[in-house]
């Protein structure tokens, strides 16, 4: 009971201050650095890192390509929920973990969607000539939501714990692997990252302490 309080009070700490930097982003040292005149927030350090690594498209196309692998993952989850379906033939005795898994993507989803239409900020690269929206790097919540939830859920669908450390370890490998790649190849101003970051661990915070109270059940 302590750990769930514990993690109650870190996810609403996560989410004010998720809430409160992306209003920082919005609003602090607000200027067009971007293509086209598009403004920024915390346009100096942002200039600053944007001007260290630049466009590089080979971290570009690692980035983008590693981030098939967390919706192998959710896919493989959704299979298991699925096949459980099949097998029990009711609703209710599906893994109750696996519906908490099914709606932090379902939130990955609204969070996504939703920034696309609230617009904070755009990408420092024109993609195919156009604007898109850069916070927050959506890539970066796909990687530590999809991969994160799956390290800390494997241990009730994966039983040989060899196959399981290895599958973590890799999992793991390429959560970095997005998100500093992501970085490194230009694509996100640093705020991006940043805030996508913060974001994420506020969403997985929230699904581990909704697996915590499963689990006492």
């Amino acid at each position: 009971m302590k750990k769930i309080k514990i993690y109650t009070c870190i996810s609403i700490i996560l989410l004010v201050i998720s809430i409160i930097f992306t209003i920082m982003v919005k609003n602090i040292d607000v200027k067009a650095i971007g293509p086209e005149g598009s403004s920024v927030g915390f346009s100096t350090i942002n200039q600053k890192v944007h001007d260290t690594f630049n466009y590089n498209e080979k971290w570009y196309k690692i980035s983008k390509y590693c981030g098939m692998i967390p919706i192998m993952l959710a896919c493989f989850y959704v299979g298991r929920g699925i096949k459980q379906l099949i097998q029990e033939k009711s609703l209710k005795k599906v893994d109750k973990r696996l519906y908490v898994l099914g709606a932090l993507y379902i939130l990955f989803a609204i969070v996504y969607f939703f920034f696309e239409k609230v617009i904070i900020n755009y990408r420092p690269i024109l993609e195919e000539g156009k604007l898109e929206a850069s916070y927050p790097s959506s890539h970066t919540i796909l990687a530590i939501c999809l991969c994160g939830s799956s390290i800390l859920i494997s241990k009730y669908f994966i039983k040989n714990k060899t196959v399981r450390s290895i599958l973590n370890i890799f999992t793991l490998i390429i959560m970095i692997a997005i998100v500093v790649g992501r970085i490194l190849s230009g694509v996100h101003w640093f705020t991006d990252i940043l805030g996508g970051i913060i974001i994420s661990l506020c969403m997985l915070s929230i699904f581990y302490t909704v697996i915590l109270k499963i689990n006492k059940e």
